[in-house]
């Protein structure tokens, strides 16, 4: 643990600016298990990660400069920039100062390192990994649905590796899982071209072993410096799941590294993505030389991460909750939803996020929302960086057979579905609907 003392050694406090961001309330979890003291700064507004926080016993206060105390190492969130009042009073005080992705790149290199990357389904394979290895061997895991574990002495570093801004170029890796590539972050990225090249430059940062989703063009293209196992559905992979069977308890498949057999897996997960991102954790850990058995024992007791297809009962509706903002997410959750509740109605409510993004993917959006039986929009989600667009909920449900915008102050749409499934989707805010939705519905069937 060499690099970890060294950061520890340098400061009596790490000081997190954006302290419930869901990467940093992360990387503050593990810093605070790894016996560093630990406080930070955010809005004051509730967020689904500061409870992990609280728990932990982690102070977060207001922004305000007066926090930042000589002794201090700053760790900065990706949201704030250098002109933040906080970070202008660390550079008054010759605070060390971290970007979020700069301090985890340093602490890396003190583990077996695993990477999860991809426009899509990171979140969940880290922490389907996080959990099947962490019952086999030590292991510390960063998850971006706020969870974070540091455990002492530990063998193996879980981790998400995000594209955006390229950040993910701040880690070098043994092992990267890419789940896919695709055109995200059109604030940034200029088109495909541009991910793809991100992509391929993070790969040649890896040490060991990359694995890649095997139906995925682009990664079919990497040209890197170490291996890539493909895995997937097709005899043309090298990590292969075959005889899947899918159905409302679940899915299972059996695992073949080309033509021998690793074993057979169980997954009390939905969709066919399930299947992929459970395929590319056997890979990891068959080439870390892990025990099939023991790989299929810690698999079949996983149940999610946060903000994924996380499901709650309310009167006679179920109701799910998912991060879903791309189509290929929605795709995805919504596929998920079908094998899990084959006989009822799908409802699904989404909240775009981002005016770039709403307008890069309308027709998109339309086609797969559209699948779901009845399709709702909320009023579109702007950023810190964008505060307005060209484009509207209205016009994205006009695309949609059926589609109709969604308003807080009226849920008597929902109301009228009985014994159906409500899929709420979305990256901002979205979950202040569900609330209002569900003590609507608990009002009104009491």
């Amino acid at each position: 643990m060499e690099h970890g003392k060294e950061i520890e050694r340098m400061t009596e406090t790490d000081y997190f600016i954006g302290i419930k961001g869901s990467g940093m309330s992360s990387l503050a979890l593990i810093l605070h298990d790894l016996g560093h003291q630990v406080l930070g700064s955010d809005i004051t507004q509730y967020t689904f990660t500061q409870k992990g926080l609280a728990d932990a016993g982690i102070e977060m206060l207001p922004f305000d400069p007066a926090n930042l105390k000589a002794g201090y190492t700053v760790i900065l969130g990706n949201s704030f920039t250098d002109e933040h009042p906080e970070v202008v009073r660390a550079k008054e005080l010759g605070l060390p100062i971290y970007r979020y992705h700069e301090y985890l790149g340093k602490l890396l290199n003190d583990y077996t390192s695993i990477g999860v990357a991809g426009a899509h389904g990171k979140t969940s394979t880290t922490g389907l990994l996080a959990h099947t290895l962490g019952g086999i061997a030590k292991t510390s895991y960063l998850i971006g649905d706020g969870s974070g574990k540091g455990v002492p002495d530990s063998k193996f570093f879980v981790f998400e590796a995000d594209e955006y801004r390229r950040h993910f170029l701040a880690y070098h890796p043994d092992y990267l899982i890419m789940t896919n590539i695709d055109f995200d972050h059109p604030d940034y990225y200029t088109g495909i071209e541009d991910v793809y090249d991100a992509f391929e430059t993070e790969g040649k940062q890896v040490k060991k072993a990359i694995f890649a989703w095997g139906d995925d063009q682009w990664l079919r293209r990497l040209d890197v410096d170490v291996p890539v196992y493909y895995y997937g559905l097709k005899d043309t992979d090298d990590f292969i799941a075959r005889n899947v069977q899918r159905g409302p308890a679940g899915s299972e498949f059996d695992a073949y590294h080309k033509d021998d057999l690793i074993g057979h897996f169980k997954i009390s997960l939905y969709g066919e993505h399930a299947v992929l991102n459970s395929l590319a954790v056997v890979a990891v850990a068959y080439t870390e030389h892990l025990s099939a058995s023991l790989i299929a024992r810690e698999l079949a007791t996983f149940d999610g991460v946060k903000r994924r297809f996380s499901e709650t009962d309310v009167a006679d509706m179920t109701v799910i909750d998912d991060y879903a903002h791309h189509p290929s997410e929605i795709k995805a959750t919504l596929d998920a939803a079908r094998q899990k509740f084959p006989d009822k109605e799908i409802v699904a409510v989404f909240q775009p996020h981002t005016f770039s993004r709403t307008i890069a993917y309308l027709d998109e959006f339309a086609d797969i929302l559209g699948t779901a039986d009845h399709a709702f929009i909320t009023p579109i989600f702007s950023s810190a960086r964008e505060k307005s667009g060209s484009v509207s909920a209205e016009d994205l449900a006009a695309k949609i057979d059926g589609g109709k915008v969604l308003q807080l102050d009226n849920m008597q749409p929902l109301l009228e579905f009985h014994d159906a499934v409500l899929v709420f989707m979305g990256a901002g805010d979205v979950q202040k609907y569900e609330r209002a939705y569900e003590d609507a519905l608990k009002a009104n069937r009491s």
